[in-house]
């Protein structure tokens, strides 16, 4: 157990996005013939002939109404992949796409960056502990290298 959990898109939102994303549109739900996408709502690869959608997705907009933060120019959304039906989740409590070049932004509870950090397969545990050693960071996204897209949410403590 490393001491840091995943959080994906909570069940709420994923239940709006699949009516209408974050970018105001009506999702498109495909057949993934090949498999292999990576789902923000149960973190895990789609597998073949799962039905899934790519929606518009802003996590901190969503945080941001919640909490009465304004994260101001922050507030960005950019493509997640969802089960196009309700799905169980994450079977596990650990972290999730692990196995490549991740980005970890560090957020202040008003919703600023304070600073990212590129992270090697194996750096995860050290990349979060860093983070949270500092105490103005609220919590993490970890993001995808290539695309810059959210993958999932850290908190503290």
């Amino acid at each position: 157990m490393n001491g840091y959990t995943a959080h994906p898109v909570p069940p709420a939102a994923l239940k709006e996005l699949r009516a209408t994303d974050d970018a105001g549109r009506v999702p498109a739900p495909v057949t993934d013939y090949e498999g292999g996408a990576p789902l923000r709502c149960c973190l895990r690869r789609s597998r073949a002939g799962e039905r899934i959608a790519l929606v518009s997705y802003a996590p901190l907009r969503r945080w941001a109404a919640e909490t009465g933060a304004d994260p101001g120019a922050y507030d960005e959304q950019g493509p997640v992949f969802i089960h196009a039906e309700e799905c169980a989740g994450p079977d596990g409590d650990g972290l999730a796409f692990t196995n490549a070049h991740r980005t970890v932004r560090r957020y202040s509870a008003q919703g600023r960056i304070l600073g990212g950090q590129l992270v090697e397969p194996d750096g995860f545990v050290p990349a979060l502990r860093e983070a949270f050693d500092d105490p103005a960071v609220a919590f993490v996204h970890v993001r995808a290298v290539e695309y810059g897209c959210f993958l999932y949410e850290v908190r503290r403590g």
